[in-house]
This record gives structure tokens, sequence and C-alpha cells, in this order.
């Protein structure tokens, strides 16, 4: 939303309102065609001024669907998975302080925020821990949190590619920041794109549209204020500017979204209708050329209310239209220059004036067919199309062999089971009756149930068999390179049971009893030379991993001596509690304490001294070896 709103007052209940039918044009107090109100939670319940920009997400786990939902003071997390009953999980506050503008996207199981707050950053928060909110609403905290930049008014993230780009921040002349959030806990600054000036709003995609020139590139198209921009983001260090266009009678270049197949892009002005007085105006563009893209035509709608933020699903158009609330058009018809309003839902009532107040988002994704609507004055509501679907989905299962992870654990999604199961409506989910499988499963067959669910609640099953196996080897804890000596007297180093020892371990994700196997064996005498020393593991399923490590062993002078190369000495010999180690020739850089087996116990490094005094006190009764400059080894006696 552009910095100009004033916010207006706020006329809520204090109450969650249930499912009202859309009946003879009105659903209660609100105005609608073909949509019905499920439920409704007003800013009084969720304790906050006024909302703004929303989100959802579905758990891969469950298939339950929850709405996120941006307010002046933070983000509420609602399940939405009885959508006549929503329950009001909780509230993320704002890092800092509160604000008008707050915006928030998903990938992979956590929710990315910004907000135009000064000093807010992104927020991150693990959305697994909506599953066990045992007393709502509660409190949340974040699970980590982004700080290269402060404010910012958006943020878009591709999930194809695991990036997020915040926008309209003080970085890069606010245009979008790359933040890699493929782990989504420690997210990454990659750098910006900051030559086009300032992004409103923006869609990121990994192409596959008609220009085959940029099929497979990360494709940024930024709607900055005056004009639209096409940028390819692919190579972060070098992003290229493709094209921009801009249009007639432009008030202040809002927001955009592809149609599916990529060809048309919805523009929506925000404050045309302000400026110019004509009804709400959605612009157009054809981007069959992403190298000259083209004004194509611009619909004109029933009222004179300000249009938002919208979205495309298959042949439909979604806008948040502010005082005149959701509008649905069909937009099957765009190529011939021509898209209809086909329903709405009216979240403010009593005025469809140009103003800043009612629907701010819209959220249409949901596999369930429920659309959530974030409304300024009235916090969250959530709708639905009346239109009665009694044909029910087909579901097709396969068999599926899952891998246990690093855990011992696998989680199965829809995804992994569906083998090509369809709706008529386009949208389906899939859930399955047992999903979780862990090491217990290993050399069996679970059958499962698989649901699949359209968006009217249609259902159809189908049987999967699943397969669990482990084909992950022990991981080692391996020892590393080193250096041991033996005295001339010895003749050769005795190799220690580097297992017995605890120095070389292994663990699995399954198996408890490893074995475990060295090479050369505990025992072999080595003389001088350069030693590959193996270790290998295997688990119970015949899994065999290995590691090693190289051995160097020097002959080193006899104790007897108290001169060393160059006039280097250690005294006294044997010792009980510190030796010093002295040299007449060159100063000492590091010296370096080492037990039988090579590891090392002691290390001063970044000296530049003749002499060093070493507390030895805390070490064992034994023989010991002193790296001197990383050159000169010898043995010393604790006594």
């Amino acid at each position: 939303m552009k910095k100009l709103y004033i916010l207006a007052a706020l006329f809520a209940s204090q109450f969650a309102i249930a499912q009202t039918p859309c009946t003879g044009g009105s659903a209660g107090p609100y105005a609608c065609n073909g949509y019905d109100l499920q439920s409704e939670i007003n800013l009084g319940t969720l304790n906050a001024g006024s909302g703004n920009d929303s989100w959802g997400w579905t758990d891969a786990l469950d298939g339950k669907e929850y709405a996120l939902i941006g307010l002046s003071n933070g983000t509420a997390f609602i399940d939405i998975s009885d959508p006549i009953n929503p329950v009001y999980l909780g509230k993320l506050p704002t890092h800092t302080n509160s604000s008008s503008w707050r915006d928030v996207k998903t990938y992979n199981n956590h929710a990315f925020i910004v907000s135009e707050a000064g000093g807010h950053g992104m927020q991150v928060f693990d959305l697994t821990r909506l599953r066990n909110v045992t007393s709502p609403p509660v409190t949340f905290t974040e699970d980590a949190h982004f700080d290269e930049f402060g404010s910012a008014h958006n943020i878009i993230i591709n999930e194809d590619t695991g990036y997020a780009y915040p926008v309209g921040a003080g970085p890069f002349n606010g245009g979008p920041i790359f933040v890699n959030i493929q782990d989504p806990l420690n997210p990454v600054g990659e750098g910006g794109w900051g030559t086009d000036d300032y992004s409103h709003d923006a869609q990121v995609v990994t192409y596959n549209g008609p220009d085959t020139d940029y099929t497979g590139r990360e494709i940024l198209i930024g709607s900055n204020e005056n004009e639209v921009v096409i940028v390819d983001i692919t190579d972060k260090s070098n992003p290229q500017n493709i094209s921009t266009i801009s249009y007639s009678n432009v008030g202040y270049t809002h927001q955009g979204w592809f149609t599916e197949d990529e060809t048309y892009f919805i523009l929506g002005d925000e404050t045309d209708e302000l400026g110019v007085g004509f009804n709400t105006r959605t612009v157009v563009f054809d981007f069959t050329d992403l190298d000259n893209p083209a004004f194509h035509f611009e619909h004109f709608g029933a009222t004179a209310a300000i249009d938002h933020n919208g979205y495309v699903v298959g042949d439909k158009y979604y806008m948040a239209n502010y005082r005149a609330g959701i509008r649905i058009m069909d937009v099957s018809n765009i190529a011939a220059g021509s898209i209809s309003e086909i329903g709405f839902f009216d979240s403010y009532p009593g005025s469809n004036n140009a103003n800043f107040d009612g629907a701010w988002s819209v959220y249409p994704y949901f596999g369930s067919g429920n659309i959530v609507i974030s409304d300024i004055d009235r916090g969250f509501l959530l709708v639905k199309s009346s239109e009665e679907d009694t044909e029910g989905p087909i579901a097709v299962c396969q068999n599926f062999t899952a891998q246990l992870g690093n855990d011992g654990e696998v989680i199965v999604s829809g995804n992994d089971v569906d083998g090509g199961s369809s709706d008529n409506s386009g949208s389906f989910t899939v859930t399955l009756s047992e999903n979780t499988f862990d090491c217990s499963h290993i050399g069996t067959t679970t059958t499962v149930t698989v649901t699949v669910t359209d968006p009217t609640g249609n259902t159809d099953t189908c049987t999967a068999d699943i397969t669990v196996e482990d084909i992950l080897g022990p991981t080692f804890d391996c020892f590393e390179d080193t250096t041991v000596t033996y005295n001339e007297d010895d003749n050769f180093f005795v190799l220690p049971d580097y297992i017995a020892s605890g120095d070389v371990s292994a663990t699995d994700n399954c198996s408890t009893g490893l074995s475990l196997s060295q090479n050369p064996a505990a025992g072999t005498e080595l003389t001088e030379g350069v030693y590959t020393i193996s270790f290998e593991s295997t688990d119970d399923q015949g899994n065999t991993t290995d590691c090693s490590f190289e051995l160097t062993v020097e002959e080193i002078l006899g104790v007897g001596d108290v001169s060393l190369n160059a006039g280097i000495s250690i005294f006294p010999n044997p010792a009980s509690n510190v030796i010093t180690v002295s040299s007449s020739n060159q100063n000492l850089t590091s010296v370096r304490i080492v037990d039988i087996a090579g590891k090392t116990l002691i290390d001063v490094s970044n000296v530049n001294l003749e002499s060093q005094t070493i507390d030895i006190s805390t070490l064992a009764q034994g023989v010991y070896f002193v790296n001197i400059n990383n050159e000169i080894t010898k043995r010393i006696t604790k006594k």
C-alpha cells in the first residue's frame, strides 16, 4: 500500500463470526456475489489496531491449512483446518515498532516477515511450531532474524530457487535485496539490484513462458512506482536489465502478477482512481517477448474503489479492491483483450469510494478452496465459492520407497504417492493415513490410505505401499593427519589402537552395535615414512563407509642429548611441572606437545622468543614428544 494511506476509524465487533451463506446478494452485513462467508476474526480478538498483508501455509505433514495475517503490531497465525471454527493460535510480535505496513511470505515450512517499522529487518518463524499449540492464543518468538536492512515494504520469495527478495528497503535504492534462504534459519545476503530504483512490489519466477530466450532463467518483474521493470537475476552477482514499460495515466505502479502461462502480466495502479477519477482500472501487458513488452488492454471495474494486491489461480484473477472487498475475474479470454468479473465479496459495507480502507490482500491458493481476506478495518475473513461441486476427484496412487534420513526418520508427502490424481477444479490436496516412518519400518511394507480432497470437500481414496530402506552408512568421527616420532634406540613406532582409545568412532542413524576395523592393525611396527591409516564400519543393513588419515613417522634424537639442531634444548628432562624450550641460534615460533598416538595436547603458537616455559603439570606420567617450529621433535618424560 502506498505511503499516502490514512488510517480510518475502526468499527469491529469483539467476536469471531461463523459461516454465513451469500443469499440474495448479501452474507450478513457484507454484499456478495457467489462467495460465502466461512468465518471472521476481528481486530479486537487479534489485539491489533489494523490489518494489512496475508499469506497462507499448508502443512505437508497432515494437510492442515493456516492463515498468516499481517497486523499493525505483528503477525497472526490462524488454524483454518476447520474453516467454520478457525482457531487463533497466537501472534509473533513486531521486531521493533508497530507499523501499518507488514508483509509475509513462506518457504520450506518457515514464514519470512518484513515491515516498514524502523530497524525491523526480516523475521524468520518456524511454522511447524503451529502443530503443537496447546493453549491458544500464545505470544511467539522469532526463530531467526536477518538484519542487513532495516525497514522494507514487501518481500517476495521464489520457492523454486530458495531466495527471498525484500523490496522497498534502504540498500540498493529500494530495489530488491537478494537473500539466500535455502537454509531458512541462516539467511545469507548475496547483493541486490538498485539500477531501477525503488521497487514497491514484485513477482519472481523461474521462467517457463513463451520467450524461449529466457527459459529456466530467474526473472523479476518489479512494480516500480511509475513503470514495470523486467530483470534477469539468475546470476546474483551480475543481474541484467531486460526491459521496462509504462502506460498512460500513471498514478502509482503498485503490484502485478503473471497469468499461469506467463504470457500476460496483470497490473494494479494504486492511485489512478483517485488521480484521474475513473472506476477501478486493471492494466494488462503482453509479455510474449520479454525484451519488448507491450500494452495489451485495460479493464474498468464496476466501482470507484482502489485496486491493491492481486493473484492468479488458473483462469481466475483474485483482486483485493479496498472498499469494494475482493473481486474475482475470469481471465480465460485475456488473449482476446477481455476479462470479466464473475464474483465478489465486499468486506467493507457501506461505501465503494476510492479510499484506503477495506481489503488489503487476498490469498487464494489453498487446496480446500478457502480464500483469505486480510482487511485493514476488520482483520481476518475467510470466504469460499458458493458453487456446489458434486463431482469428486479421482484418486490415483503409486507405491513409494522411502529412504531414511540421518535422524532415522522420513516423512512421506502426498506428492510421493500421487500417481496422477485429478479433479475438475484443477486443485486438490493429498493426505496419507500414516506418513512418518522410522528404523522400525525397515524390511516391511506399510499399506497406507491416500485421500484426495477437492476444494469443495469431495474426496476419493486409494491405497499405496510404502517400503522403507536405509542406504546411509555409518558416519565417522575420524582422526586428523598427524606426525609421530620414534627414538633411534627403538627403531620403529608402534601403531596404537585408535578405535579402543576413542580417537576414531562411528555412529549410525539406525544401528547401535557397529563393527569397526583399523588398517594397519594396532600394534603394527612402523619405520620412518608416511602411512595411510584407514578405518571401515558396516551397519546392520550392510551399508559400509570408511575414513582415513595420514600418519607421518619420523626418527628423533635420543633423550640423552640436551641439544638438537641449531642449538635447541629442553630442560629439565625428565620433568614434573614445567619444561623450558630454548634456542640459541633462532627464535621459537611454535611449540607443540603430543602424545605417543600423535594427538596434540599442548599447542603454543605465534611466539617469537628465544625461550618458552610450558606448564606440563596436567599431563599424566609417561613419554611425550615436543615439536619445535614444526621442524624438530624431541622426546621428554613426565614424572
